[in-house]
This record gives C-alpha cells, sequence and structure tokens, in this order.
C-alpha cells in the first residue's frame, strides 16, 4: 500500500472543529497520528473535544474576528512550531429567508463567518505554509456552490465564492508547493441541517419529514452524507496519495441534481 505520509511530524489545524464535521475531520487526522489544532467558538465543546482527545490544542477563537485568527495562529506556532495543513472547516447555516426578507445583520453575519473567515485564516496560514515548503488547504464549500439554492442566500454567496478563491489561492501557491482543493458536501447528517430543515418546514407550513425528503431527493443516490466521507477526502488530499490534486472543487454529495426548493 501507498504511504500517506500523515503522522507525527504534520500539524494540522481544523477550524470550528470542536463538534460536527470540524470534530469528525481533527479526529480523523488525530488517527493518523498527526498533530492537531482547532479553533472553537464554543468553550464548552472545545473543553468536550480535548477531554477526548488530550493529545490536541485548542483556541478559543471566531474566524470572523481577525485578531481573534492572529491569536489563534501564535497559538499554533507556541504549541507546533510549523504549520502542515489547515482545514478552513468554520461555517454558520444562515437565515433561510427570500432575499426581500433577509435582514442586512444576518447577510453580514453569513458572510463574515463563511467567507471572510476561511480568508483570515488562509492570509495567516500561508506564510507558515511557504516556510515549511509545502502544504495543503482544504476550504469547506457546499453543493450550494453548484447552483441556485432559493432563501439560501448569503450562504449560497459566500460558498459560491469560496470557489473562485480556491481556484485563485491554488494558482498563487502552486509554485511553492502548496495544494489548494475545496470540498461540496451535499446535506450533512447532523443538528445543523436539522435546524435549517426545521426553519424551511416553518416557512412553507409543512412537515419535518417531507422537507428532509425534498432535500435527499435533490442527490441521485438519495442519501445524505456522512461527516466521515468528508473527513476521508480531506485526509486524502492532505497526503501524499493527493500529491498532485489541487485547484480541485469536489463534490461529496452522492450526484447532486438540483438545489431547487418549494415555496
Amino acid at each position: 500500500m501507498a504511504s500517506n505520509n500523515l503522522g507525527p511530524e504534520q500539524v494540522v489545524l481544523v477550524t470550528a472543529g470542536a463538534s460536527g464535521i470540524g470534530r469528525k475531520i481533527a479526529e480523523k487526522f488525530l488517527g493518523y497520528g498527526c498533530k492537531v489544532h482547532i479553533c472553537d467558538v464554543d468553550k464548552n465543546a472545545i473543553a468536550d473535544f480535548l477531554e477526548e482527545n488530550p493529545q490536541a490544542t485548542a483556541s478559543l477563537a471566531d474566524v470572523a474576528n481577525v485578531w481573534q485568527v492572529e491569536q489563534m495562529f501564535k497559538d499554533v506556532i507556541s504549541n507546533h512550531q510549523h504549520l502542515d495543513v489547515l482545514v478552513n472547516n468554520a461555517g454558520i447555516a444562515g437565515p433561510t429567508a427570500l432575499v426581500e426578507d433577509i435582514e442586512p445583520d444576518e447577510w453580514a453575519k453569513t458572510i463574515n463567518v463563511d467567507l471572510n473567515g476561511q480568508f483570515h485564516c488562509t492570509k495567516y496560514a500561508v506564510p507558515l505554509l511557504k516556510a515549511n515548503g509545502a502544504g495543503s488547504i482544504i476550504n469547506i464549500s457546499s453543493n450550494a456552490a453548484f447552483f441556485g439554492f432559493p432563501m439560501r442566500s448569503p450562504y449560497t454567496a459566500s460558498k459560491w465564492a469560496l470557489i473562485g478563491l480556491t481556484k485563485t489561492w491554488a494558482m498563487e501557491l502552486g509554485g511553492h508547493n502548496i495544494r489548494v482543493n475545496a470540498l461540496c458536501p451535499g446535506s450533512v447528517s447532523g443538528e445543523r441541517i436539522d435546524g435549517v430543515i426545521e426553519r424551511e418546514a416553518g416557512k412553507r407550513g409543512v412537515s419535518f419529514e417531507e422537507v428532509k425528503n425534498d432535500y435527499a431527493a435533490q442527490s441521485s443516490m438519495g442519501l445524505f452524507v456522512s461527516p466521515d466521507d468528508i473527513a476521508n477526502l480531506a485526509v486524502f488530499l492532505s497526503s501524499d496519495l493527493g500529491a498532485s490534486i489541487s485547484g480541485q472543487v469536489m463534490g461529496i454529495d452522492g450526484h447532486t441534481e438540483n438545489l431547487s426548493c418549494k415555496f
């Protein structure tokens, strides 16, 4: 079997890594023996993560706040001295509403976390990766970046923008042996998508199960993605097994046919 090069010499930073998809990604890298640093806005979730994964390190940080991001990178250097992999996972669902009903502060909050936050983290990660002579950046986008997504304007805007940034950063950084790729999950099973479904069901005046079935029907395979699926691809792309893959936008969604919704 080919070596994937992951191990105790590799340092991985996962944003929003204390729960959900981020936690699964962080624990997958830990399983390969990597040194992992996470950040999160939930101190209780961080405490729970560190209790279960005492070999990891963490920062309490909101990626939308550039000063907190700067401090987080100081923590990474203090604990690990270098960085090999950045997983830009932090994101929020944002409002579920028609464009005329979206409050400007809800728009701004979604863009600040889902787009500005990934820029902040990449800005501070790149000098470390360049100093390292190589690296991998994984941007967690969404299959919402493949289509329009009614009632999800700010979320969709941020996820489409990440595709452009992924392509641009891959071009800027390829000469430094730094690979940049975007993962675009479909509906991922868990509390976050359940909340989105509940809000949409309320807007439409239908049951939770009806909306959930509509979401599953968006995929050719009729499925919700497992967080493990995302973690496995992030690990693959960050290892030597993905050494020639950069600037790519990869769906993890059972093949999305459409993201239309009924309203």
